[in-house]
């Protein structure tokens, strides 16, 4: 229990005092502004689609991936989280703008009722269809993997998937594939999924597969819930097979995991410097070797900037010492559950919850990023 004790105590002491910021162990912290375009790698904001033209009343989790024609976004919505319409929404943009969103998929095939769907996340493999996992079930304790696939870019989805099952993971033996963040692409060509569990404490694992879904194996799980309970892990690649995670947590922390073996093996959770309110984060190895963090720098209770009414982005040389850079969101309401890619001309986008009624999108130079 002392870890826990220790973790709580460092998020007690967080203090938020307009923009400043006190960091576990770390004095305080000037949170940057707003950010504004053509400011510190800031190109450019907007809406998926406009708050008067809303397909559904609610949004939210959204992912998106690069495919040889363009970006695609994909979210779940409906009449609100964890509802039986909830299905999942797909928009693809065509170099100027974000087209019309269609529904590519509903909880309702093949199951004796209705059920909502969650957590979509997209991947372009280097060679094969893009593919769009997702979660069917009535919560994230119950719910199971589904995959479709898409072989011109996000226009047309072959028929649902569901992954399968692993005794592995326990009572709930269902492959949920990437559960929240995209996976990555090993040097092999399998794919590594970062996932993780709910139904017996919140523990971390992951999903391999070599033959496109086909199959799979896994990988945990590397935490037992106790000291760390953490979900939604984001992976960070380094020289020579080692790899690093960031989870959201119940401890008021963003949690950490490092391999050296290519992600076979992980070593105990531990805390980082940043904060966490029990919120969903993103992360990605930028081609220059950096790591970038889109995250809230904030505690889940406390005086405003609070849970999620602040949205951050962070940058380390070395997965273990972070700087806010950037302010992306900053006001009442809710700015959360962002994926972040960097694309293959090297900018860095970003798609995140607006308010739970949108998806903005925001593009970066990292390049420009002080």
């Amino acid at each position: 229990m002392r870890i826990r004790q220790r973790l709580i105590a460092a998020a007690v002491s967080l203090v938020l005092v307009g923009c400043t910021v006190a960091a576990p162990e770390k004095g305080e912290i000037e949170m940057p502004a707003v950010a504004k375009p053509g400011e510190n790698g800031y190109i450019k904001g907007e809406l998926v689609y406009s708050l008067d033209n809303k397909p559904t009343p609610e949004c939210h989790a959204s992912t998106i991936a690069e495919t040889k024609s363009g970006l695609v976004a994909a979210w779940f919505a409906g009449k609100h989280e964890s509802n039986p319409d909830v299905g999942i929404r797909v928009a693809r943009h065509d170099g100027t703008t974000w087209l019309e969103s269609v529904e590519v998929a509903n909880g309702s095939e093949g199951e004796d009722r209705d059920y909502p769907c969650w957590n979509p996340v997209l991947f372009q493999p280097k060679k094969g269809p893009l593919m769009l996992f997702y979660k069917v079930g009535p919560n994230p304790r119950e719910w199971w993997g589904m995959l479709l696939t898409s072989e011109d870019d996000g226009r047309t989805w072959s028929k649902p998937r569901k992954l399968g099952e692993s005794k592995k993971l326990g009572s709930n033996s269902n492959l949920i594939g990437p559960v929240k963040n995209k996976p990555i692409q090993l040097p092999d060509g399998s794919i590594l999924c970062p996932s993780s569990t709910e139904h017996e404490r919140w523990r971390a694992h992951f999903e391999l597969t070599r033959d496109l879904g086909k199959t799979w194996q896994v990988i945990g799980p590397i935490n037992d819930g106790k000291e760390f309970g953490t979900i939604q892990p984001s992976i960070l690649t380094y020289p020579n097979g080692r790899m690093q995670i960031l989870c959201r947590s119940q401890q008021s922390v963003i949690a950490q995991s490092f391999s050296n073996d290519g992600g076979k093996t992980w070593s105990e959770m531990t805390a980082t410097e940043l904060p966490n309110p029990n919120a969903g984060t993103d992360a990605v190895t930028l081609i220059d070797g950096r790591q970038l963090l889109v995250y809230n720098h904030t505690v889940r209770r406390g005086p405003f900037p609070s849970g999620r009414n602040m949205l951050n982005v962070a940058i380390s040389k070395d997965g273990r010492n972070w700087r806010p850079v950037l302010t992306l969101e900053r006001a009442k309401g809710e700015y959360s559950y962002p994926a972040v890619i960097q694309t293959s001309d090297g900018k860095v986008h970003i798609t995140y919850t607006y308010r739970r009624r949108s998806v903005k999108h925001v593009i970066l130079d990292p390049g420009l990023i002080r």
